[in-house]
């Protein structure tokens, strides 16, 4: 008798969308390359596709394919605002996965979810704050969340919140649908790198954007420079709402020419060079999706001076270490960090809570998510559906690779 093959199992092909990315850095950017490192390290056909132009240069055009090692890149144009940009050339890139994931409330979520019933693809998405990083047109955020925001999300069978605020916000729309899966963080990248002995230098990591307040935080270095002119802040990250002219312009105003340096674009060893010098990590954000350079400023060894805001806050309540102040005082915020410096033991290093976020155990839980989302079973996962209300710590468990019959 003659027997016919079984058709051979591909790896599943998944399609992570983002409207900004590589050679762009930050939070966000850092997260998907990351997330799809650890998926391609398992098995899975991971590509990337996002806007043809940063939304920092926005008159230099990107090329159209690209690649971040192993992670292939496909770059589209777009139109409009950088708040919502509108990209209509996604389909062709959708047809080729077989599972979507959409990082961000934005164009994209919006535009695969009405596209649904034409690419039919399973989608998932991840929160990342949602479009609620600053209080900025509040009212008219809340009615498009409750309107648009609601109808897109019943296109997904899956919406992670990347912090328990983020759930919070999320659950009323996205009800059974919704998992907590907490950022991972590249836990090695900087590990050990603060200086060996304690000096007064603060080091802060991130975009130069309205939300995390830049203005506060230099207005408290200036206090603190006032009261002890050894002082001394390193800024590393990327222009965003705020360019570097800016930026420079009140250092100079405050008379911080002399203590402030700006890292802008840097690659990662340069910044550990920075960290290297540094032995306080301090943050002036006033909203937070998560706070990924939080945490790998905890695993460098600095010590941690952070605005008390949601995110921050919800870290401090489970994790010993993470100093709160308040930066719209800059008297205040300035005793604070003094404050912590003093009580920064002379050789501190990693808190060992910084593992519960490391990738491995991170991409395990996304794993699941894309079975719920294929309609694959989840035998050692009885409690799944429930997590979301379930507690934060990872559980760190074998991930078997997702494979998928050719279409």
């Amino acid at each position: 008798m003659k027997m016919s093959a079984s058709p051979a199992v591909r790896p599943l092909r998944v399609l992570h969308v983002v409207r900004q990315f590589h050679p762009n850095r930050g939070g966000l950017e850092d997260f998907v390359a990351n997330l799809a490192r650890a998926q391609v390290a398992e098995g899975l056909d991971v590509s990337v596709l996002t806007l043809d132009r940063l939304f920092a240069r926005p008159d230099e055009k990107l090329p159209g394919e690209d690649h971040l090692g192993p992670i292939a890149i496909r770059r589209i144009p777009y139109w409009g605002s950088s708040r919502y940009p509108i990209a209509p050339g996604f389909p062709s890139a959708v047809a080729k996965a077989d599972l979507v994931h959409v990082h961000a409330i934005d164009f994209f979520f919006d535009a695969l979810a009405a596209t649904k019933p034409v690419h039919r693809t399973p989608l998932v998405a991840t929160t990342h704050g949602g479009f609620f990083h600053s209080g900025a047109y509040s009212g008219l955020k809340q009615l498009w969340f409750n309107g648009p925001t609601r109808l897109s999300s019943l296109a997904y069978r899956r919406i992670v919140a990347c912090s328990p605020q983020d759930a919070a916000r999320f659950a009323p729309i996205a009800g059974k649908r919704l998992t907590l899966i907490e950022n991972g963080v590249d836990i090695d990248k900087f590990r050990g790198a603060a200086s060996p002995r304690k000096v007064k230098h603060l080091v802060t990591i991130g975009r130069l954007a309205v939300n995390k307040r830049p203005e506060r935080l230099l207005a408290a270095m200036a206090e603190l420079v006032r009261r002890d002119p050894e002082w001394q802040l390193s800024v590393v990250g990327t222009a965003s709402d705020w360019s570097a002219e800016r930026f420079m312009a009140e250092v100079a105003r405050l008379g911080l020419d002399d203590h402030v340096t700006l890292h802008l674009g840097v690659p990662d060893a340069e910044v550990r060079a920075v960290i290297g010098r540094a032995s306080l990590f301090v943050s002036a954000s006033d909203f937070e999706g998560f706070g990924i350079a939080l945490v790998e400023a905890a695993s460098a060894g600095l010590g941690l001076v952070v605005h008390a805001n949601t995110a921050f806050s919800d870290l401090a309540a489970r994790h010993a270490g993470i100093g709160l102040i308040d930066f719209t005082d800059p008297g205040r915020a300035a005793t604070g960090i003094a404050a912590a410096f003093i009580q920064l033991p002379e050789h501190p290093g990693a808190p060992d809570w910084v593992d519960d976020y490391a990738w491995a155990s991170v991409a395990a839980r996304y794993a699941d998510i894309y079975r719920v989302a294929l309609g694959q079973p989840l035998a050692d996962v009885p409690d799944f559906l429930d997590e979301a209300s379930a507690s934060v710590k990872h559980q760190k468990r074998p991930s078997p690779l997702l494979g998928i019959h050719p279409k």
